[in-house]
């Protein structure tokens, strides 16, 4: 079946067509170039001409011109519009001219180096030019790189390796740094939030050891459509830069089709849809069946496998196991190379992918896209929706929503995706751990002198005097030098806090280990705690053994019905309130907050009906982080109103009677465990929890006693923290304030113009240090880069699209569309969230 066909039945068949809530069609367009550009070299255009890339698209024209006269550049226009040409032309120009000339490319992954070495190969091979090209990266033997430093004219790398195996031994690369002429930073909206923070303070180093050699490289960047091409580079590299847009965009392209699809609902009073997954699932079968090679795009490393594996069992008389493939960080680099090349080859038909594949590695021309929830910004959902249609063809390109008010938001406005602009890209270079991190790296490389010093910011000025007092840099009358003999890089992770890449090693054969995969120490007590499924490339292991010192987990393959979710309750303690303001019942602050998380346990899900099978403790240490926050606290009056109106908010009041039937129910159980049978920890009595959740009894102080059923002995139990929270994370109750809670945590991503994942929000009746009951955002990273700060100026237009959200909701006592689902969080939920809502914006 060809794309129109499969469109066509797409549009035709009703029970597809009905829950199409848009069809955009993004018209074919032809090419522009730019005819008279006479500034190449004959060889090069020669050499460009038989790979059938000249004459120029005029972006490109128009990029290349501004590099050759002098100025550094952003390109930003659309996937597969030829952004690579934009450096690679200028790159070979300059060689041509002198041949002592040096060029760094910088990429944020190895697969996207490898791709462009091997353009350069062919244009290389083509001209019969004397330039050496090389990649540098981890993967780089260590007995070539001696030889790769002498001869290179070209290296391709990425900024990990810039920051750990360059910079700090620049001397050895004296002939290649005193001769850079051209930086390229490859997909620079990857370079956002920490990492980009990072890659910011490490073009500040490099730009220093430039200077020491006696270069000032030009910088040519690229980028998927942001908003802020032209400032995110110039925040990057701290210099001006000439932007190159969408609208010089000369490059053809097929027609696009992007639809809006949402699961239709099969109990609408419950407001329970067909999930998004089940739906992609079916809609990636169709597709495959038909031999249109598909992309589906996940939200997450366990939905991919877990999408792969059905997919495969789906398909398992039609397409061979091998022809449908998985693609996702953790993959060995071979792995990943393999895939790349079927999807560019047509070997591989299908592949489940979470946004590792999002940036612009050539995987050749794709018919369709799925993709399996918002992917948490516009900017990801245009590049996901880009990789189909790459070609000249028609494509089409699917955002199936899921059940979360976030997507059934965007799926009743489909003109949030459709019209408004993508985000913008936030860094900041000035975040002072990030900072204090790269200070010490440039010192190790080169003494900042006191000349030096002095021209730096003051934050910078207070960051080495600290450095000075705590014995880390040692003042001499010339400047500041490193005292450690330790290298600081091997300290500082770009991508994440610690650094630290846990090994993952198949040990069903213990006398025959495999390694298997990796994973950031970030992502362990989520992902690899003892006991955990952990499935890669569809195939199933089971967690043996955790080294957390070490950083290796042992796995053995296992068969099971099941997977596993962490589970890792957290703490939040305010360390500085930078602003507040009051309104009449609550107030709005944000300032630096403290996130404490620790794995205590996970449960066991099965695959085909998603029900708890049962628990599983958990014993790993405490993580800790500084951040950015804000919070939102209800005060005293707002409590009290919402409580006379028989809603709850604050801390749930179990009755008169609580007390005594509280130590009843410990003296019957021994006051041990009655699950794990731990006894009591020194000091600290175990909880007591109700089997039937209070707040489903209805009890109201003062109208009636319905407390005294609730707490009857035969409905309450003792338990240990980490058990009780289980219970509580399969039984639990909310009132208005976490029907907000949810509320916030779907739309405050949406205002602030950031990935969902940027941020956690957490609801509390009685946070220790809060005034009252909260509803607390704060950033994923540490130190921030001040989204929270901005839900002080949109705080109010979120709570008009929470209220909305609710009030256009269809089910009768909140659904995952809204507040949540009625059976988790009570029948009164909606309506007491709708009530807090309505409060809150009358004040």
């Amino acid at each position: 079946m060809s794309i129109d066909h499969f469109l066509n039945h797409f549009k035709q068949d009703s029970s597809l067509s009905a829950n199409i809530v848009a069809w955009e069609e993004i018209p074919a367009r032809g090419s522009h170039f730019e005819s008279a550009f006479s500034s190449v070299n004959p060889a090069l255009v020669t050499a460009l001409e038989q790979q059938k890339l000249w004459p120029l698209y005029t972006h490109q024209a128009a990029a290349i011109r501004a590099v050759l006269q002098g100025d550094n550049v952003v390109v930003a226009t659309g996937t597969a519009s030829g952004k690579s040409l934009c450096y690679h032309i200028p790159i070979l120009n300059s060689y041509e001219a002198d041949n002592s000339s040096t060029a760094l490319m910088l990429f944020p992954t190895k697969a996207l180096a490898q791709d462009q070495c091997a353009f350069l190969e062919e244009m290389i091979t083509t001209m019969k030019s004397g330039l050496k090209h090389r990649v540098y990266d981890g993967d780089t033997p260590v007995s070539r790189r001696s030889k790769v430093r002498k001869e290179a004219g070209i290296i391709l790398s990425n900024p990990d390796m810039l920051h750990a195996g360059i910079l700090p031994f620049h001397t050895r690369w004296a002939r290649f740094l005193s001769r850079l002429r051209y930086v390229v930073l490859d997909e620079i909206h990857i370079y956002r939030g920490v990492f980009g923070s990072h890659v910011a303070n490490l073009i500040r180093r490099l730009r220093r050891i430039c200077a020491h050699y006696g270069s000032s490289p030009q910088f040519i960047c690229t980028s998927a459509t942001i908003a802020n091409p032209k400032s995110h580079a110039e925040n990057l590299i701290e210099g001006s830069v000439i932007e190159i847009g969408s609208d010089a965009d000369g490059s053809p392209r097929g027609m696009r089709n992007f639809v809006i699809y949402n699961p239709p609902l099969l109990n609408p009073a419950l407001g329970v849809r067909q999930t998004a997954r089940s739906a992609a699932l079916s809609l990636a079968h169709q597709m495959v069946r038909e031999q249109l090679q598909t992309v589906v795009f996940t939200q997450s490393r366990l939905e991919t496998e877990l999408i792969l594996g059905d997919l495969r069992s789906r398909l398992s008389q039609v397409v061979p196991t091998s022809r449908l493939q998985g693609y996702r960080g953790g993959y060995l680099p071979s792995e990943r190379r393999k895939i790349e090349s079927g999807l560019r080859d047509g070997t591989i038909i299908a592949t489940v992918a979470t946004n590792a594949l999002e940036l612009g590695v050539d995987i050749g021309g794709l018919s369709g896209c799925i993709l399996v929830g918002y992917p948490g910004t516009i900017s990801s959902t245009r590049q996901q929706a880009g990789r189909a249609g790459r070609r000249l063809g028609d494509s089409i390109a699917i955002f199936v929503a899921q059940s979360n008010p976030l997507n059934q938001y965007l799926a009743r406005h489909p003109e949030f995706v459709l019209e408004r602009n993508p985000e913008s890209a936030l860094v900041n270079p000035d975040n002072l751990s990030i900072m204090a991190n790269h200070i010490a790296c440039a010192v190790y490389e080169l003494p900042l002198g006191k000349n030096e010093i002095a021209e730096q910011s003051q934050i910078a000025q207070d960051l080495v005097a600290d450095m000075v007092e705590h014995n880390l840099l040692y003042q001499s009358n010339t400047g500041y030098h490193w005292i450690e003999s330790e290298m600081p890089t091997r300290a500082v992770s770009l991508r994440s806090g610690s650094g630290d890449t846990f090994v993952i090693e198949d040990v069903t054969q213990p006398e025959r280990p495999q390694v298997v995969g990796q994973m950031d120490r970030e992502s362990v007590p989520l992902l690899l705690y003892e006991g955990a499924i952990y499935l890669h490339a569809g195939t199933m292991f089971q967690v043996k053994n955790l080294d957390w010192e070490n950083g290796r987990a042992a796995v053995a393959r296992v068969n099971v019905d099941y997977f596993t979710e962490a589970i890792m309750p957290r703490k939040i303690r305010i360390l500085d309130c930078e602003e507040s303001k009051k309104a009449n019942g609550f107030t709005i602050s944000h300032g630096c907050v403290l996130v404490t998380s620790q794995t205590t346990g996970y449960r066991m899900v099965k695959r085909s009906t998603l029900e708890t099978l049962g628990f599983n403790p958990v014993d790993l240490p405490e993580q800790e982080m500084e951040t950015a926050g804000a919070w939102i606290t209800l005060n005293t009056d707002m409590v009290h109103a919402m409580e006379s109106a028989g809603y709850a908010v604050g801390p749930t009041n179990y009755g008169p009677d609580w007390d005594g039937q509280r130590a009843k129910a410990l003296e019957r159980d021994g006051g041990i465990c009655r699950h794990c049978s731990l006894p009591p920890m020194a000091g600290r009595s175990h909880d007591v929890h109700h089997l039937k959740p209070f707040r489903s009894f209805g009890y109201v102080p003062e109208l009636n006693r319905n407390d005294k059923e609730a707490n009857q002995l035969s409905n309450l139990i003792t338990l240990c923290s980490r058990c009780h929270q289980r219970a509580e994370s399969t039984v639990r109750m909310r009132g208005a304030l976490s029907g907000l809670g949810t509320l916030f945590h779907n739309l405050v991503p949406l205002f602030l113009m950031c990935d969902a994942r940027d941020l956690q929000v957490m609801t509390d009746p009685a946070p220790a240090g809060f005034d009252g009951p909260s509803i607390i955002v704060h950033e994923r990273i540490a130190g921030g880069v001040g989204l929270c700060e901005q839900i002080y100026q949109v705080n109010r237009d979120i709570l008009d699209a929470a209220l909305e959200l609710i009030n256009v909701c269809s089910c009768q006592d909140g659904c995952p569309a809204c507040v949540g689902p009625s059976g988790e969080i009570g029948p009164a939920t909606k309506e007491a969230t709708s009530a807090l809502i309505n409060a809150m914006l009358s004040a």
